[in-house]
């Protein structure tokens, strides 16, 4: 059995500074603001040589005035069903609380074995503060300090000792990553659920649910892939707090990171600014693009709408006309599969290599039919083309006067490319070096 350790515990103890100093990165956000995570959020962790999968949390807390505390509370118990050991996390400086109680009883109904850390025990008086969550009857207690790590060599220690094995070190390793983008509130998270069949993050009607870049492991047609939901990207002269501008940029990071992404545009509100960014931005990094128009349930329809709606969204988009858009919806699961169907037929078009002599097969004949236009009288001359190696589709072409081949011929020659070895989705890179 895998090794999966859920951190939990009330809000505000640390549980996201713990988990990013487990999995080695500033993966969770944190603030001193209560209630920051809110969805389940996975890493991987070394011990000791020991691999394991932590899950971060949201703080669990009954009969707040947080609307999002249902469903955080149900994120915990999915990750205590999820999770072979627990880390139960409480705070020295408050002391045992009347919560802490509480969730430890529901701790216990899981029967995983539990070590309670507690948190903020960064002077030797606060450490024998400790003793008191004794008193839980869970096990034994380790004070630590997960700001500045303190203790928490002893607590992985204890931990790792009871692993049945050494686990798997990165079993994420050469799979594709698709990223969900789009502007707030567009049905990002009500996409990922659907596609997942249970529920990784909170849908609610407000938007900016979402804070954290949502990771998912998925497997559909035989093929693995990594989901990876992210907080709605919005202007940054919107963006008002601090834990919403650092889930714009967890967006961003999600947005390098991934192979793919699906962005995700509202059928009710069209193509706004915001979407023509994030598909520059990811056309800028290589990356190929699925376009999804959501809540096309909520249309009038006739017959000629999708083509309208098409050709409206790729002439606001050019010259990026690469792009295959599926109209669908989440709430009605209506072409949702086929969002996925397309956004890993793109990475395999992201990963194409073509052979060499294919490509002179095709284009060579198409150079002599239309050769460059001529510049000072110089007669350019393309004798070779080759893929090079590169993360984007790349191919250098081999020319006589490399510095005279104009823009207008190289989108000639992209379409040609694109004609005769379908890269939809994907943008394809020209080099024209000297022969």
């Amino acid at each position: 059995m895998a090794n999966i350790v859920a951190i939990v515990g009330r809000p505000n103890v640390g549980k996201s500074t713990f988990f990013n100093r487990m999995v080695e990165q500033r993966q969770a956000i944190m603030d001193d603001q209560p209630g920051v995570t809110r969805d389940r959020h996975y890493g991987y962790a070394e011990w000791t040589g020991h691999y394991f999968t932590v899950i971060d949390t949201g703080g669990y807390v009954t009969g707040s005035d947080d609307k999002f505390e249902k469903e955080i509370r149900r994120q915990v118990e999915l990750a205590l069903e999820e999770c072979s050991h627990v880390i139960f996390m409480v705070d020295c400086k408050d002391g045992l609380t009347a919560y802490d109680k509480e969730f430890a009883n529901v701790i216990r109904r899981s029967k995983k074995p539990v070590l309670i850390a507690a948190n903020k025990a960064d002077t030797p008086e606060k450490s024998i503060l400790a003793a008191e969550f004794y008193g839980l009857g869970l096990g034994e207690v380790f004070p630590i300090s997960a700001e500045n790590g303190g203790g928490t060599g002893e607590l992985l220690d204890e931990l790792v000792s009871h692993f049945s094995g050494a686990g798997v070190e990165d079993p994420d390793a050469g799979i594709p990553k698709i990223a969900i983008l789009g502007r707030p509130n567009v049905g990002k998270s009500s996409l990922l659920n659907v596609l997942l069949g249970e529920e990784r993050s909170i849908v609610t009607d407000e938007a900016g649910t979402t804070r954290d870049a949502i990771h998912s492991r998925y497997k559909m047609f035989g093929k693995d892939f990594i989901l990876i939901d992210t907080a709605g990207i919005r202007k940054k002269a919107k963006v008002r707090e601090d834990v919403e501008f650092y889930s714009v940029l967890r967006s961003l990071r999600a947005l390098e990171e991934c192979d793919v992404c699906i962005v995700v545009i509202d059928a009710t509100r069209g193509l706004e600014s915001q979407d023509v960014n994030i598909v520059v931005l990811a056309q800028k990094q290589g990356k190929g693009i699925v376009l999804m128009v959501n809540k096309w349930d909520l249309i009038e329809k006739d017959s000629k709408t999708a083509d309208s709606f098409k050709k409206t969204l790729l002439e606001s988009l050019a010259p990026i006309d690469y792009l295959p858009v599926i109209f669908a919806s989440a709430l009605t699961r209506q072409r949702v599969f086929q969002v996925m169907e397309k956004a890993v037929e793109v990475f395999h078009n992201k990963t194409k290599k073509v052979p060499t002599s294919a490509l002179n097969n095709a284009l060579l004949p198409e150079i002599a039919r239309y050769p460059p236009p001529a510049i000072k009288g110089k007669l350019i001359q393309i004798k070779y083309i080759t893929q090079v190696a590169a993360k984007t589709p790349s191919f250098a072409f081999f020319c006589n006067l490399p510095q005279y081949v104009q823009e207008s011929y190289q989108r000639f020659l992209e379409n040609r490319l694109r004609e005769n070895f379908d890269f939809e989705g994907v943008p394809v890179r020209l080099f024209f070096r000297k022969k």
